[in-house]
């Protein structure tokens, strides 16, 4: 692996991205203060009257080919729906002075959204956090079924190719490189859900009782609660994609969690008070298909970001535990 540029010089260099981006904002006096360096580089900006979050994001995150531009304001079209349908609690997204959702500062495409305020419980989760969470997920997927996007709507497909080729680039690598960046044992594992899920999406199909507009990363982080208020962040994952898999995502993390039963049960408790569960049948098969995924972004991200780098043989060691005791 070359030598990683710092993560505070890559900070610092993308502050200064953020600042010229901002003054494209209707933003007056903004107080910029780093949040975190990840898939995207965000920061809170706080104005006289105001709070918002403003996302620096990466290059070609969605696919080499796609325009990120219209990929990013395809995910603000959503949000904006989604305000406007229900009464889900989600980013607002913010119009550049231009009226465009997103400006473009060094190359590099930018978004602002109003600030979600609440607290995470990703450390101390409860089954009524999940209950919650399940609601939410069906109040979004209902909205998604009766909701035709606008013309020029471009998101990812979650679909086998998607999870399992080359369609992907983390990190500034192509998905077919970050397989070969892979420990061999987990290879062999992520090798075997291919395998199984080619059937299982085969055989699911992509029919409007299995498939649409999903959020694609809705776990506990992901989620801020306020009593009994959920706020949803981060939609920057959501595309089509298979309703069981936005309901393996919250469950993946807790696998393990001596209160998993109960959490799975909530979760499903949750999403079925206001919408029909769909088919269940492969439920875990999504949740090890999620292992591949993060499995991947993670790989690739560690060629870029130090601190990816850093954790990356804990991490593929975790998530080789992980699907040992799961195939």
């Amino acid at each position: 692996m070359p030598e990683l540029e710092s993560k505070r010089a890559q900070v610092a260099r993308i502050r200064r991205t953020a600042v010229r981006a901002l003054a494209d904002f209707p933003v007056e006096e903004p107080r910029l203060t780093f949040i975190a360096h990840g898939e995207n580089t965000t920061f809170r900006v706080d104005s006289r009257d105001a709070r918002y979050l403003l996302r620096v994001h990466r290059p070609n995150r969605h696919g080499p080919g796609v325009d990120s531009r219209l990929a990013v304001g395809s995910e603000l079209d959503w949000l904006a729906a989604l305000q406007a349908d229900t009464e889900l609690n989600v980013p607002t997204p913010i119009r550049a002075r231009s009226g465009q959702w997103t400006t473009v500062a060094d190359g590099l495409v930018c978004s602002l959204l109003g600030w979600q305020a609440g607290r995470m419980q990703s450390a101390n989760p409860r089954p009524v956090h999940f209950r919650r969470l399940g609601g939410v997920l069906a109040r979004l997927h209902d909205q998604a079924s009766g909701w035709t996007p606008p013309a020029g709507f471009v998101r990812m497909r979650w679909d086998w190719e998607t999870f399992f080729g080359n369609t992907m680039e983390y990190g500034g690598v192509s998905a077919a490189g970050c397989w070969d960046l892979l420990p061999a044992p987990v290879r062999a594992q992520f090798d075997e859900i291919a395998r199984r899920m080619r059937t299982v999406m085969a055989d699911l199909g992509s029919g409007p009782d299995v498939f649409g507009l999903i959020h694609a990363d809705l776990h506990l982080e992901n989620a801020l609660f306020d009593r009994d208020t959920v706020r949803l962040i981060d939609f920057d994952d959501c595309g089509f994609g298979y309703w069981l898999y936005d309901l393996a995502v919250p469950l993946w993390e807790y696998r393990s969690h001596p209160d998993h039963a109960e959490i799975r049960a909530a979760l499903l408790a949750g999403y079925a008070e206001t919408r029909e569960l769909p088919d269940l049948t492969h439920l875990d098969n999504f949740i090890a298909t999620r292992d591949v995924a993060f499995g991947l972004w993670f790989a690739g991200m560690a060629q870029v970001n130090p601190s990816f780098a850093a954790d990356l043989n804990k991490v593929m060691t975790s998530i080789q535990k992980a699907l040992t005791q799961a195939l």
